[in-house]
């Protein structure tokens, strides 16, 4: 009768440990994610300017709407957007122009 509880008691704190590896391994992602596409920005005052996209793994890509000024002297300074393509394969970044996607 011992065991079987016992096993159940395991079983059930193993999972716990799982679980929270798990999210810890999502926050490690994210912040990866977060820092690559950051770097990758060709805008300035740059900032996170929506959660992260998650795509199937068959498509390898997770994306991040990141947020700044122009730095370009003719830009003067105007507010814009990037779209960032995270590679999961490869771990690097590439940003797009977004702001004719946003309407602006």
């Amino acid at each position: 009768m011992k065991a079987p509880l016992i096993l159940v008691l395991v079983l059930a704190a193993l999972s716990t440990q799982t679980m929270a590896a798990t999210s810890d391994a999502w926050a490690e992602y994210d912040k990866r994610v977060t820092a690559s596409c950051l770097k990758a920005t060709t805008l300035k005052q740059a900032r996170v300017a929506s959660k992260l996209a998650q795509f199937d793994d068959r498509v390898g890509y997770t994306a991040l709407l990141i947020q700044g000024r122009y730095p370009q002297p003719h830009m003067k300074n105007q507010p814009g957007a990037e779209l960032c393509l995270y590679d999961k394969n490869k771990r690097s970044a590439f940003v797009t122009e977004w702001d004719s996607v946003q309407g602006k």
